[in-house]
């Protein structure tokens, strides 16, 4: 009799074992790539991708143009107004040129208008100031409309994939299984994760280079009021 009672207990051991680990979950085995993860996001994903690599080349570029327009010559006006003072308005005019930078462009406005009256003079400088401004926020309004539509267009994938998914569904009727419609969703919802992306990168793109620009305009305000205040001193 004790033999049989312990067969049976461990019979009921390797049982309760048995069952317990049939229970627990098992560990997924199987891992998505990125790449698997974007193809499962039809056809969306391909101006998805198309906007994503726009935003890239114009915020590296733009960045490039905004930086070397924010460069500063300490000397510049030092320099300037030495020739002005002098009477050297050819020289001044050459170092406006070589200088090549915005505040430079506008001090060389400045300095074609002098003998004008002031009002002529800075009206021709905050012309010249805009035109700059202007060419620095070229292909800005594109890292805006990506920031604003890519997660619309991810949207768009999204409900186009679940439409997708439960026509599937009905379609196989009771045959149907949970397993397929949840495929379905996560391949819909591959998109709005895609155009969450895109957009925000645009949108911290957009946002830096604006800041930048901002800087530049400070600047250019900067030196337009220092070459006015330049105009108005007494010659010596």
């Amino acid at each position: 009799m004790p033999i049989i009672s312990s067969v049976i207990l461990q019979t009921t051991v390797a049982a309760t074992d048995s069952i317990g680990a049939a229970a627990m979950p098992q560990p997924i085995s199987d891992e998505l790539s990125i790449w698997e993860l974007c193809l499962s996001g039809g056809v969306i994903m391909i101006p998805l991708a198309l906007l994503s690599i726009v935003c890239i080349y114009i915020f590296i570029e733009r960045a490039i143009v905004i930086n070397r327009a924010n460069r500063q010559d300490p000397t510049f006006m030092r320099r300037i107004k030495d020739y002005i003072h002098d009477g050297e308005i050819e020289s001044a005019m050459n170092l406006c040129k070589k200088n090549g930078s915005p505040y430079a462009l506008l001090i060389s406005k400045g300095i074609s208008r002098i003998g004008r009256p002031m009002n002529d003079v800075l009206v021709a400088i905050e012309n010249t100031g805009n035109i700059e401004i202007s060419k620095l926020g070229k292909g800005l309004p594109w890292l805006a409309t990506t920031a604003s539509g890519a997660p619309m267009l991810g949207f768009l994938g999204t409900v186009v994939g679940m439409v997708e998914a439960f026509y599937s569904m009905a379609s196989a009727g009771n045959a149907a299984g949970i397993g397929d419609f949840a495929d379905g969703i996560y391949t819909a919802l591959v998109t709005t994760v895609a155009g969450l992306v895109v957009g925000i990168i645009a949108m911290f793109a957009y946002n830096y280079l604006v800041a930048r620009i901002n800087s530049v305009m400070n600047q250019l305000e900067s030196k337009t009021m220092e070459f006015m205040d330049l105009l108005n001193e007494p010659a010596r």
